[in-house]
């Protein structure tokens, strides 16, 4: 959950800075380091509703 708030942080700072000016490439590795983080806190959470579901009597 940490990994997603925190990139979720890092995104949302950026979207209130106005304009950015940086190379496209630039962007790009950027993007690929925040997506990094936000797919291990999504299977991290799958992880934990698969957990869960099996715990919990039908």
């Amino acid at each position: 959950m940490f990994r997603i708030k925190t990139v979720t942080q890092v995104l949302e700072n950026l979207s209130m800075r106005g304009s950015i000016e940086c190379e496209s490439f630039i962007l790009s590795d950027f993007a690929l380091l925040c997506a990094v983080p936000l797919r291990d806190g999504c299977d991290l959470l799958d992880t934990v509703r698969q957990r869960l579901r099996a715990q919990s009597p039908d």
